[in-house]
């Protein structure tokens, strides 16, 4: 682990990755080379965080939680266990991926909760998929491959391949490729409901409410 300011040291618990100084991670994470953790940031014990991420300022990952490689989680990003990211997911500033289904801070006779008290429950993030800032993801949903959750979307069911997803609850307004530019309508593809995307060209078919590739 590198801190800023202090050498990289042969006995750092986490060899190749950069970690400011402020940030507070745990010696029982584990953390892929060439990632970087900055300022205020917090990872906690048994957090698995593959290779050449980025956890930014004030970001949160919870005991547990499984972050791919390239993965990007903004400033003040909070992702509670038991969260599961696939490799290049992008989780927007001041997102949250939730895990209390009835969040409460007291039991009905009012003692405080515990951890024995409930039963957390986890997103699931498929790879490539986007979360846009301060959308909130209510578990356990699942976001599919290379979705985009619009800005402020609150996000209460799964979320399909390729779907994007705006509003409060979020809803399906389209579609988008893995650039993350929206799909237009391409009549010419071989199959009807055919689109394409306008940065890269790729083809897509929709059939039954949801989206391959050509």
């Amino acid at each position: 682990m590198t801190r800023e300011g202090n050498p990289l040291t042969a006995t750092s618990p986490h060899p190749g990755v950069t970690v400011a100084g402020s940030a507070d991670v745990s010696d029982a994470a584990t953390i892929g080379a060439g990632t970087r953790v900055w300022h205020l940031a917090q990872i906690r014990e048994d957090a698995a965080v593959g290779r050449d991420c980025v956890i930014g300022r004030g970001a949160y990952v919870g005991p547990g939680v499984r972050l791919g490689d390239n993965v990007k989680l903004q400033n003040h990003a909070l992702v509670y266990e038991p969260a599961q990211l696939d490799d290049g997911v992008f989780i927007g500033p001041a997102a949250v991926l939730t895990n209390d289904e009835y969040p409460r801070a007291v039991t009905p006779d009012g003692r405080l909760k515990t951890g024995d008290d409930w039963t957390a429950v986890g997103v699931t993030i498929g790879t490539g998929a986007a979360i846009g800032a301060r959308a909130v993801c209510i578990a356990p949903v699942r976001i599919g491959r290379w979705a985009t959750v619009a800005a402020g979307a609150v996000v209460t069911r799964d979320v399909p391949d390729f779907a994007l997803v705006v509003g409060v609850p979020a809803r399906r307004v389209g579609w988008v490729g893995r650039a993350g530019v929206p799909l237009v309508a391409a009549p010419d593809t071989d199959a009807a409901g055919g689109y394409r995307c306008p940065r890269t060209g790729q083809r897509y078919v929709e059939r039954d409410g949801s989206l391959t590739e050509q």
